[in-house]
């Protein structure tokens, strides 16, 4: 028997086979030039399609499917650990022949998401190995656990190697009684406990090491300026007005400064820009999406789309839009892709995702909410999803009359800060309508994640120059207006609380 799951052709044999032994998945091929062809939205300002590598490219780079492992605070590291490490030697990541039924596959994407590791950055230098073995300069967040948050340990057949976390680093929260959240955005910057360290400086140092930015990637050539390196990643060469050019003479303090501001509300990622952060999303409920990244960059289709996106920000980047193209000519790739299974079993981790248990009780100041919610935000906000899946315009943005048919458009703009949308090479010119589903349990709001609280949100202040951003706020900036959004901040102060109570409930 043949089924289709949200875009998923499955082979099951028996008819309550789904899940059970003899599940036997038909895993789309990632880099496929037919479902490339129209999966990315157009640049806002080329309204040309960003291009991509070759499917030959892709399938040419060495296939790495190796198994990580916690990287432990200098004396929390248990005894004989690192020995076994040395001893343990390259082991797979994923076994397909010992996958037999749904969630056995669901359970392998966990061990995918939690231990594939940033291929690119990975180091075998014993320098970086001391630092963090014998804490030199404790480099990362130590969990309670004694693992430091975001470092991984990859035994090769060359030794053991420093790596960082790929998707755990950025895609996992913790609550504040403790629990993990996978899936959920990460916090960025906030009070830490006693027993805290920053990882940012060892990466910083990593990436420059290897002459290759984070989110990025194509390799930059050793020794390549670093302000060469930030207009690489963040230029927009098509607009004559681009900010980004200042990168060009930037310092390593400047870049510092820069990237330290952008995580207050989000990252700068790769294609983004450190002076238009993105705000990392909540991939809990992705399964419900039409569309991945804050400006829709790319359609999510299926599980195959979920699959392309992982591999396209692991190791197929190709920095090419239209006649611009944004790495050097000796550039090289990193050459290493993992195996289109892993992928799958990622995808399907992801597409089974559960918030966690929602503490807010849906008492009567959230009914009242409610009722106020459904007239002033449903329209866009639409349950049981609290989205319209629909993308709005960015302000200052005109549509082309040749827009692809696949975006579903809302004609209005919501008046948010549109330089992810307009002036970055994310840049669409659009912004999907988000989910509410879980807001109670993030941190940051809006697509720069310069809101801080759902408070905050609706309070008529952060329309003004006055108001001082708990989010996000460039350098040098104490206080400035948060513009857009302006749903609810017309009621009364009682209205909006009813408004918060509610929203914490779903």
């Amino acid at each position: 028997m043949r089924i289709l799951v949200s875009g998923l052709l499955l082979t099951v044999t028996g008819p309550e086979a789904y899940g059970q032994p003899g599940f036997q998945p038909e895993i789309p091929r990632v880099w496929d030039e037919a479902a490339l062809a129209e999966w990315a939205t157009p640049v806002a300002g080329l309204n040309l399609r960003p291009k991509h590598i070759s499917e030959k490219e892709y399938y040419a780079q060495r296939v790495e499917n190796l198994r990580t492992y916690p990287v432990y605070a200098p004396g929390r590291e248990p005894e004989g650990y690192w020995r076994r490490l040395q001893q343990t030697g390259p082991r797979a990541l994923i076994e397909r022949s010992e996958l037999k039924t749904e969630e056995d596959w669901i359970r392998a994407g966990k061990r995918v998401f939690d231990e594939m590791d940033l291929l690119h950055l990975r180091t075998l230098d014993r320098k970086y190995i001391n630092e963090v073995r014998n804490g030199s300069e404790a480099p990362s967040r130590m969990l309670p656990d004694g693992t430091l948050f975001g470092m991984r340990w990859v035994p090769t057949s060359e030794g053991v190697a420093l790596s960082f976390s790929n998707c755990s680093f950025c895609h996992v929260k913790f609550l504040p009684d403790g629990t993990r959240v996978a899936g959920a955005p990460f916090q960025t910057v906030a009070p830490r406990p006693p027993e805290t360290f920053r990882v940012w400086p060892l990466i910083s140092r990593v990436q420059l090491s290897k002459g290759v930015l984070v989110g990025s990637p194509p390799f930059f050539m050793p020794g390549e300026p670093i302000g060469t390196q930030l207009y690489r990643a963040y230029g927009v060469p098509w607009r004559k007005d681009d900010i980004h050019k200042s990168l060009k003479s930037a310092t390593q303090t400047d870049y510092e400064a820069l990237d330290l501001a952008a995580r207050a509300g989000g990252i700068p990622r790769w294609n983004g820009s450190p002076l238009f952060p993105a705000k990392v999303p909540d991939l809990i409920g992705i399964k419900d999406r039409k569309y991945i990244d804050h400006t829709a960059t790319h359609l999510h289709r299926g599980v195959g789309d979920l699959m392309r996106y992982a591999a396209l920000v692991t190791s197929a980047e190709a920095a090419e839009f239209g006649p611009h193209k944004m790495v050097g000519k000796a550039t090289r790739r990193p050459g290493l892709r993992v195996p289109d299974e892993a992928l799958f079993a990622l995808a399907l981790y992801l597409y089974s995702l559960q918030p966690p248990a929602n503490p807010n009780v849906f008492d009567a100041r959230a009914a009242a909410g409610q009722k106020l919610f459904e007239r002033e935000c449903a329209r866009c906000h639409v349950p049981p999803l609290y989205t319209s899946n629909q993308l709005t315009l960015a302000e200052g943005f005109e549509m082309p009359k040749n827009r692809p048919a696949s975006l579903d458009v809302l004609p209005l703009t919501v008046g948010t800060d549109p330089g992810l949308a307009l002036r970055t090479r994310k840049g669409t010119g659009y912004y999907k309508v988000p989910s509410l589903k879980g807001v109670w349990y993030r941190e940051r709001y809006l697509h720069d994640g310069s809101v801080a609280s759902l408070e905050e949100m609706f309070h008529p202040e952060r329309l003004k120059e006055t108001h001082e951003p708990g989010g996000f706020r460039p350098v040098g900036v104490k206080t400035r207006a948060i513009p857009g959004h302006p749903f609810g901040l017309h009621l009364k102060a009682e209205e909006r609380a009813q408004i918060v109570a509610f929203l914490r409930t779903l």
